[in-house]
């Protein structure tokens, strides 16, 4: 997990670097960040949590989604002595953060944004539905999941909101203009 990690981390890299003379340096490194946030939130939830899962017999595969809000699976594990409902919540705010950094160039990010908010819900959506398929992996199909998610990445484009003034990508790159002549 971690390997494939670094490997998003330097292809993202690599594209920001290919895009910047074209968008500007914010928004390369926002539109990178996505995409690397992305894989991200993949490698996190669509890896298995143990190394010895392997077949999921039948009689013991769920068959549908937990709809238990805030149910068990919230107390499950711990890491770094956060819940698995606060991890949920902070593994799509850099999404939001990104989403609204990278779209935050144009005009068209006042629609741009909400839109990919909605997509970044259907994403936690198509998470949990592969969870739910794939039983091999040993998760669980989980609307608290979703919820948390989603949450996460409101948060994430509330901070994205907060950070354009800051970051302004509208301030990228401009074609040069050729020099007027005296």
């Amino acid at each position: 997990m971690v390997l494939g990690a670094l490997a998003a981390a330097v292809l993202a890299g690599l594209l920001a670097v290919a895009v910047r003379p074209r968008l500007g340096t914010a928004t390369a490194v926002s539109v990178a960040g996505l995409l690397w946030s992305l894989v991200a939130v993949a490698l996190v939830t669509l890896v298995p949590t143990r190394p010895d899962v392997g077949v999921v017999p039948a009689e013991t595969r769920s068959e549908s989604c937990s709809w238990d809000y805030g149910g068990p699976s919230g107390t499950t594990f711990e890491v770094l002595g956060l819940d698995q409902r606060t991890l949920n919540v902070l593994l799509f705010v850099p999404a939001g953060i990104f989403l609204v950094l990278a779209v935050g160039r144009w005009w068209t990010g006042l629609v741009l944004a909400p839109v990919g908010l909605a997509g970044l819900a259907a994403y936690s959506l198509a998470i949990e539905l592969t969870q739910l398929q794939l039983a091999r992996l040993d998760r669980a199909c989980d609307v608290t999941d979703m919820v948390d998610n989603i949450l996460g990445a409101a948060i994430g484009v509330a901070i994205g909101v907060v950070l354009l003034p800051v970051v302004k990508p509208w301030r990228g790159r401009r074609p040069s203009r050729p020099p007027v002549a005296h």
